[in-house]
Formats: C-alpha cells, structure tokens, sequence
C-alpha cells in the first residue's frame, strides 16, 4: 500500500473490519462518558507553562472506550483500552490528550497502520499482505509482540495503565524545552482477569463495573510524564524509549461520574490528540498527524 493513503480510505477500511454502524466512531465506538477535574502537580508548573498545568483544578470530560468499531462488541474481546481526557481551561479553549493500554505503537506510518487493520478482516489475500509488510519491517515484529499483553481482558477500566505514545515538546515559563511522553496510572491498582472470568461476567462487564465503581466514590489517575533523552526518536510511536529515562508526576485525575449530558441531540465529542495549548507543540510523527484530517472524515459520517 502506498504511503499516501488518505483519511476517507483509513475510516473505509475500519469500516471494512468492523461494520459501519450510524452514528458512531470508526474506531473506539464502544464507551462511557464521565466528568472530572485535574489538578496538576507542583513539578509540571516547571516543566510547561500550559494552562492546565498550573495546580489549580481543571473541569475535564473523560470516555473511556474499547478500540473496536462495532459498538456491540463484547467487553471481554481482546483489544485495546482507551482513556480520552478533555481539559476546559480558563480562557474556554480546550485540549486532550488521548491515550490507550497498549504501551507501544505497533507501526511508525498510517499506511502500516491500515495494513494491520485490513488483515483483521481476514482473508488469504489481507494475511498474506501482513506477512509481506512484516518482512520489509521486521521491528515491527518487536512491537507488535510488546503490545500483545496488553490486549488481555482488564479487571476494569480503572485498573488499567493507559499510554498517550506520541511526544509532545513541553515548553516552560523560562524558555527550557523537553521532550515528554504521557502516560495515565491507575490508583486503584493494574488488574486483569483470565478471557473465561471475563467472558463469565459479561459483555458490558467494563462499562457496568465503571458505573459500581464510580458509585463507590471518584476513581483517580495518576498523570506521568517520561521526558526524553539525547538522541531519542520523537517522531515514531513504534520505538519507545529507555526505561531508565526519567518520570516526573505532573497531575492527578479525578473522575467523578457518568456524565449523561454530552453526545446527545446532535452533541459530537471529539478528542483530538493534536489539539494542544501554548506550552505544548506536537511532534511531526506521521502517525500523530494523520489523526485529525481521520477524526474529521469521521466526524463527518458520524453526523451524515
């Protein structure tokens, strides 16, 4: 497949593998939508001077999703978890960050990506496409069998680590720059259940237990920023960095309840990665980038 593969062909294909169904994302369609409020921590007042940033609480919108995009899928299917936070910041602008519970991208460009997708939907022609991109790409390989755990089936979708992959440049009130990638921390603890305990509960068993829970009082998230070292690749999801490198605690995420307001008579929510404040600038990951004009053609069949 060429690198030019365009947004309209990348929701064909995901609509291809899942079905299209009206009126929902082409992928991720499956969630629960909920309010909060973060409070950033005193560390990451310098390291950026993005609104959100300042230690005071921020309103947030938070859905929590599975990464399919048929909205009947069953929650104890193997896929990926998805955590989108939405902050409202005081000068009533907006940015997300958009993370999932896999820690690594298994692809560096979208023509991959979509290459991965087409071969879910089975068939010798799709698998032997796969076969042949994982020849040319064989780190590819790595990162697909790093990301493979993460697909078991969760306890619940508070006891999960999500992971935002792309970087960000934070830029700071003194004119320092680093590197930094997100990634959300569970407080309640990282849990998963055997696929037969999964299944036993339920197909909507992430979506109930989140509402028990969340009756139970607010369910918190620890935001950590890992910040980059000297010769770090910033622009490839695939490649994560050292482990020694170091971690900062910039915030703290409390979600309060189920928020029944949003995504109703004509309400489209939308968590755009790439939307950013000043203190914060995007890298020029492919992948990274190809994800608003993909949202917007999206969005745009969502509301046809």
């Amino acid at each position: 497949m060429s690198e030019a593969v365009t947004p309209a062909e990348a929701i064909d294909v995901a609509n291809e593998v899942f079905g299209s169904h009206p009126g929902q994302r082409a992928l991720h369609a499956k969630g629960l939508v909920c309010g909060g409020t973060f409070v950033a921590s005193a560390a990451a007042g310098g390291l950026t001077s993005a609104a959100h940033m300042g230690g005071l609480p921020v309103p947030t919108t938070v859905r929590f999703s599975n990464g399919g995009g048929n909205p009947q899928h069953p929650d104890w299917m193997p896929e990926p978890r998805g955590l989108a936070v939405k902050f409202y910041l005081p000068d009533d602008s907006r940015t997300d960050i958009v993370a999932v519970s896999t820690p690594i991208f298994p692809v560096a460009r979208p023509d991959q990506f979509i290459s991965i997708l087409k071969a879910q939907a089975g068939g010798r022609a799709a698998a032997g496409d796969l076969v042949k991109l994982l020849a040319l790409n064989p780190r590819m390989v790595g990162s697909l069998a790093q990301a493979a755990p993460s697909l078991r089936p969760a306890a619940g979708y508070s006891t999960i680590r999500y992971h935002a992959l792309h970087a960000y440049r934070w830029l700071a009130a003194d004119g320092s720059s680093r590197w930094v990638r997100y990634r959300w921390l569970p407080v309640d603890g990282v849990s998963h259940l055997s696929p037969l305990t999964a299944r036993r509960r339920g197909p909507d068993y992430l979506i109930e237990g989140l509402r028990e829970r969340l009756a139970r009082g607010p369910v918190q998230f620890t935001l950590e920023v890992q910040i980059a070292g000297e010769g770090d690749v910033v622009d490839d999801p695939s490649r994560g960095w050292p482990g020694e490198r170091e971690r900062v605690n910039v915030g703290t995420l409390n979600v309060t309840g189920v928020d029944s307001t949003r995504e109703k008579d004509g309400d489209v929510l939308v968590f755009d990665p790439t939307r950013v404040t000043p203190g914060i600038a995007c890298s020029n990951d492919p992948i990274l980038l190809f994800r608003r004009p993909a949202y917007s053609e999206s969005v745009a069949r969502r509301i046809a």
